[in-house]
């Protein structure tokens, strides 16, 4: 599994209570229905891109890669939003994928 980001690593140990229901927030929402975990990547990628979360984009691509979704899903999940979210905002959003999925290849 690759390295969480500092911030994400320095909630969960300064707000353990905090973090710990997250978490089973996040669990119960993805176990509440039939979308497969990678699509849920795809869709809370598709909304980290829309509020123009680069950490978010970061996690869920990472998130989406690991259950399986390959780079052109991922592209593709961003490229849907353009007509929605505008060209400079899908353009910030696939740089930022990128950069996880650079990471990755390389490993």
């Amino acid at each position: 599994m690759s390295k969480l980001p500092n911030q994400y690593t320095s909630i969960k140990k300064r707000f353990k209570k905090f973090y710990d229901a997250s978490d089973k927030l996040g669990r119960a929402a993805r176990a509440s229905g039939p979308i497969s975990k990678k699509n849920s990547h795809l869709v809370q990628l598709a909304a980290a891109a829309a509020i123009r979360s680069e950490g978010a984009v970061h996690s869920h691509t990472r998130r989406a890669l690991q259950a399986g979704a390959k780079p052109a899903e991922i592209y593709h999940t961003i490229i849907l939003l353009s007509s929605t979210i505008g060209f400079p905002t899908a353009s910030a959003a696939l740089s930022w994928a990128d950069d996880v999925i650079t990471a990755h290849k390389k490993k």
